[in-house]
C-alpha cells in the first residue's frame, strides 16, 4: 500500500497516456491535480477562459493525433467549459474534460442551495461522448480507464471525468499495481479491416473507368495523408475533401480538387462510376452525399471508417467496411499492385483527371481576377493569399469567422498536409483564438497564423495575453469591416420579404454593424506586436515584421466592407442547407 493524493492518480494515468500537456484555470478544487503534473512531466497551459482551454486541447489533439486534455473547476468553471466542449465533440476531436465538483454528501443529488453546484455530468453527457462521475477515490481509476477506453473507440469526440473537490484533493492508500499500461484497458492498435473486403475493394477499383475518392476528417485523425496520396496516385483517381478534410491534400496537387473549385467536384462525381469514402460520415457540407452534386444514382459506392454507426448512413452503400482508413489505403495499394490495371485505362483515367485540372485552373483564374484589385481599404482575397506567401509552404494556418473563413477557403492555397484548422462543423466564431494556441503549444517549431474576422476575434481577444504570457508567438490577422458581415448579407437579401408579410415599412438591417475596434492597439497594450494596414501595398510588409518580431503579433487588416460581403461560393454555401434535389 501506498499513500497518493487524488489528483495525482490522474496525473498518473494522464502521464501513462504520453499527455504532456493540460490546458486549464488554476483553482483551489483540484490543487492536488494540477500541482502532481510536474512530477509526471506534464506541462499546465493557462487561458483566460475555460472555452479557450476546450478550444486548444481539441486543436493540440487534432494536429497531433493525441489525445487532447482540458479541466475546469466545479460550477462557473464547468459553465463556461460547456461550448467548448459542444463544439470539439461536434468536430469529432478527441479530448478528456476533467472537473471537479463539490464535495461528497452536498452533491449528487444537490442537498439544497449548495454553491457553485449544477448536475455537471447530467448537462455535459448529452453534449459530449460521454460522461462520468467518480463519486471515491476508489473509483478514479476505473472512470478514467472508461473515458479512455471510450475515446479510443469509433469516432473521436468529447469524453469527460467529474471528481470531487475533497477526492482530488484528500490523501489516500492506494493497493500497488494500480498503475496500469494502457494495453492492460483499451485496445491500442487500429481497427483491422476485413482482409476479404480489401481484396474486393481492390477488384471493384481495378475494374473501375473513371475511380474517385472523397476523404473526410477520419483521414486527418488516422494520419493517413500519404497513404490517400498514393492510392489516388496509383489509381489515377482525383480526390475531393470534406470541409474537415481540406488539407488532406495540397492544393496544387494534380488529382486534388479543392473546395474553391466545388463545380469540378460536382463534375468529378456526376463522371465517376465508383467513389471510394474514406473516413467522411457524407454529411450537410458534403450535401448528404446525394443529389446534383453528387450525379445520378448508379455508380458504386464503398465507404470506409473506424465508426460503424455512420457506414451507409447517409448514403446507400455498394460495400461498407469497417477499419482504419489509413490501414486500408496500405492494404488495398498493396493488393492492387498485383493486379494488372491495363495500360489504355490508366491513360482514360489520365485524360479524364487532366481535363478536370484544367477546369481547376480556369476557375482558380476566374477567382483570381479579384487579386487585381488593389487600393485602400484592402481587397479581402489579398488578406489569405498574402498570409500564404509570407508564411511559406510548412506553416499551420487556423481560420475563423463568417465570410472570413469562405475567403480564406478560396484563396490560401495549403501546401503541407493538415495544416489548415477550423471549427468545421459547428463555424464557433472566437474559437479560432485558442485553436491557434493548442496548435503552437504542440508545434512550437513551426510557423502558425490565425486569419480571423473582427467579430469572431472580439469574443476571446483576451487570449492575446494567453498567447505573450505562455510564449506562445501566434500571428492574429483580424479582416476588419465592422459589421456581422454574413449575417448583413442574409437580411439584405431576405429581410425585406418578411417585413412585407408582418406589414412593417422600416428599412435596412437590424444589428448588423459594429463598432471599431483598434485590435492592434489592444494587442500592444497585452505586450504583443500589433500594426494596422489600409492598404494592399502594405499587407506583406506588415506581416513580415509582424512574424520577425518573433513575438505574438496581431495585424488589424482594414478590408472593403462590400466586397467582404460578396464571399465567393456563398450561394454554393446556402445550397448546403437545403434538402439535395437532382
Amino acid at each position: 500500500m501506498a499513500q497518493v493524493v487524488g489528483g495525482e492518480v490522474v496525473s498518473a494515468m494522464l502521464a501513462a497516456e504520453g499527455v504532456d500537456t493540460v490546458f486549464g484555470i488554476v483553482d483551489g478544487t483540484y490543487m492536488g491535480l494540477f500541482s502532481s503534473f510536474e512530477k509526471y512531466g506534464i506541462t499546465l497551459r493557462s487561458p483566460r477562459h475555460e472555452t479557450t482551454a476546450a478550444h486548444m486541447a481539441g486543436a493540440y489533439a487534432r494536429s497531433t493525433g493525441r489525445l487532447g486534455v482540458c479541466m475546469a473547476s466545479n460550477g462557473p468553471g464547468v459553465a463556461n467549459i460547456l461550448p467548448g466542449v459542444a463544439v470539439e465533440n461536434g468536430e469529432g476531436n478527441r479530448v478528456l474534460v476533467i472537473t471537479s465538483s463539490r464535495r461528497q454528501g452536498i452533491s449528487y443529488p444537490d442537498r439544497g442551495g449548495t454553491y457553485q453546484y449544477f448536475d455537471q455530468c447530467g448537462v455535459i453527457r448529452p453534449m459530449a461522448k460521454w460522461s462520468g462521475h467518480a463519486a471515491t477515490f476508489e473509483r478514479i481509476p476505473e472512470m478514467v480507464r472508461r473515458a479512455l477506453r471510450i475515446a479510443w473507440h469509433g469516432r473521436p469526440g468529447v469524453v469527460h471525468v467529474d471528481v470531487p473537490e475533497n477526492v482530488l484533493n484528500g490523501t489516500f492508500e492506494i493497493e500497488d499495481g494500480w498503475d496500469r499500461a494502457p494495453a492492460s484497458y483499451r485496445y491500442t492498435g487500429p481497427v483491422v479491416p476485413d482482409p476479404a473486403l480489401v481484396e474486393r475493394a481492390a477488384d471493384l477499383l481495378a475494374a473501375a473507368e473513371r475511380p474517385m475518392l472523397h476523404v473526410g476528417s477520419g483521414v486527418v485523425h488516422a494520419g493517413a495523408f500519404a497513404e490517400v496520396v498514393a492510392l489516388a496516385e496509383l489509381l489515377q483517381a482525383p480526390v475531393t475533401t470534406s470541409w474537415g478534410a481540406q488539407s488532406a491534400l495540397p492544393v496544387d496537387h494534380p488529382l486534388s480538387i479543392p473546395l474553391s473549385a466545388l463545380e469540378v467536384a460536382g463534375t468529378a462525381r456526376a463522371d465517376a462510376d465508383l467513389v471510394l469514402v474514406l473516413g467522411s460520415r457524407l454529411g450537410e457540407t458534403d450535401w448528404w452525399g446525394r443529389g446534383r452534386r453528387w450525379g445520378a444514382p448508379g455508380r458504386t459506392v464503398v465507404q470506409v471508417d473506424v465508426d460503424d454507426e455512420i457506414l451507409g448512413l447517409n448514403r446507400p452503400v455498394d460495400m461498407a467496411v469497417l477499419g482504419d482508413v489509413g490501414l486500408f489505403a496500405r492494404q488495398v495499394t498493396d493488393a492492387l499492385g498485383g493486379r494488372s490495371i491495363p495500360d489504355g485505362r490508366l491513360e482514360a483515367r489520365r485524360a479524364w483527371a487532366a481535363s478536370l485540372e484544367s477546369r481547376k485552373h480556369e476557375l482558380r483564374a476566374e477567382l483570381d481576377v479579384a487579386l487585381l484589385a488593389e487600393g485602400t481599404p484592402v481587397h479581402p482575397a489579398h488578406v489569405p493569399h498574402a498570409v500564404r506567401h509570407v508564411v511559406g509552404d510548412d506553416a499551420l494556418l487556423v481560420v475563423d469567422g463568417g465570410n472570413t473563413a469562405v475567403w480564406t477557403t478560396m484563396y490560401y492555397a495549403h501546401a503541407a498536409p493538415n495544416s489548415v484548422f477550423s471549427t468545421f462543423k459547428f463555424g464557433m466564431l472566437g474559437a479560432g483564438l485558442g485553436q491557434a494556441l493548442g496548435v503552437k503549444a504542440a508545434h512550437p517549431e513551426r510557423t502558425v497564423c490565425c486569419i480571423i474576422g473582427d467579430g469572431a476575434m472580439g469574443m476571446h481577444v483576451q487570449e492575446v495575453e494567453t498567447a505573450v504570457r505562455e510564449g506562445l508567438p501566434v500571428c492574429f490577422v483580424v479582416l476588419c469591416d465592422r459589421q456581422w458581415g454574413m449575417v448583413k448579407l442574409t437580411q439584405q437579401f431576405g429581410l425585406g420579404d418578411l417585413r412585407k408579410v408582418m406589414g412593417v415599412d422600416t428599412q435596412g438591417t437590424i444589428n448588423t454593424d459594429l463598432g471599431e475596434v483598434r485590435f492592434d492597439e489592444v494587442a500592444r497594450a497585452m505586450g504583443a506586436y500589433g500594426e494596422r494596414v489600409s492598404a494592399t501595398a502594405d499587407l506583406e510588409p506588415a506581416l513580415q515584421r509582424a512574424l520577425a518580431s518573433g513575438r505574438p503579433a496581431v495585424v488589424h487588416v482594414d478590408v472593403d466592407p462590400e466586397a467582404h460581403l460578396m464571399a465567393p461560393g456563398l450561394l454554393d454555401f446556402k445550397e448546403m442547407h437545403q434538402e439535395p434535389v437532382g
